[in-house]
């Protein structure tokens, strides 16, 4: 992309860049808040949630998962973003906390998390989970961390929505690292004809195909504060609803 090099037009570029850089970016800062908890037979996650991660949402980061505040959901755009949530109760907590994982979307009692259980009595200091549940609701600090897993960076999986070939319909998973995951396209057969895919909802992308060209398709990733990101390959041409796969090192 070309820039014209005036004070003003660079001036404003400083300014987008500031705003978009600090879009998905951890902050040194801890914010003050508070944390309540769903309940759960077992503990984890649930299988349903507005970020639409299916049985993937109730063990993901060991079951330590929270639906999040609009002002962390961002209508989707948080889903999969991880945070370092402290309790303020020094007789009851201890210093380190928990980090989360955002799979759903959830208001409540002025919180901004609503945690499984699993994660919710992690911050108790041992022996002292059963009164921190007691309390049903904590005050806390959160601050926005890398999301950090052993073998994964980005998977995905197609729903079992998906029409083969017409719809594609998939659910971003193990979105690793600080960024969010902006935007996604698409190229059929090795053009460089990019179709965007729509957020249909939470970490839902769809998009209606044309008729396969062959060849693999190709997928570009988005991710703010970055230029896009071309991770090569990341779909067989003739894909299955509900497969699960890899777009690779990115």
């Amino acid at each position: 992309m070309a820039y014209h090099h005036s004070g003003i037009l660079v001036a404003l570029l400083q300014i987008w860049l500031e705003v978009v850089l600090s879009v998905g970016h951890p902050t040194s800062q801890f914010i003050q808040s508070r944390a309540a908890y769903y309940g759960t037979p077992d503990g984890l996650g649930t299988s349903s949630g507005a970020c639409g991660y299916g049985d993937y949402g109730r063990d993901v980061m060991g079951g330590n998962v929270a639906a999040a505040s609009q002002s962390l959901y961002r209508n989707g755009v948080g889903c999969g973003a991880c945070y370092q949530v402290r309790c303020k109760n020094k007789y009851l907590c201890g210093d380190s906390g928990v980090t989360v994982v955002v799979t759903d979307h959830e208001e409540g009692n002025r919180t901004d998390f609503i945690m499984s259980p699993h994660a919710f009595k992690t911050m108790a200091k041992q022996g002292k989970d059963k009164q921190l549940k007691a309390l049903g609701v904590v005050d806390i600090e959160h601050k926005r961390v890398p999301c950090n897993y052993s073998v994964h960076k980005m998977y995905f999986k197609i729903n079992k929505s998906s029409i083969y070939p017409y719809y594609l319909s998939m659910v971003m998973l193990y979105q690793a690292g600080e960024r969010d995951l902006v935007a996604v396209e698409l190229s059929q057969g090795g053009t460089t004809d990019w179709k965007p895919m729509r957020r249909s909802y939470g970490a839902v992308w769809d998009i209606v195909m044309s008729p396969p060209k062959g060849g693999d398709i190709g997928v570009c990733l988005q991710l703010s504060g970055e230029e896009s990101v071309y991770p090569g390959i990341g779909i067989p041409s003739h894909w299955k609803a509900g497969a699960v796969y890899c777009l690779g090192d990115w």
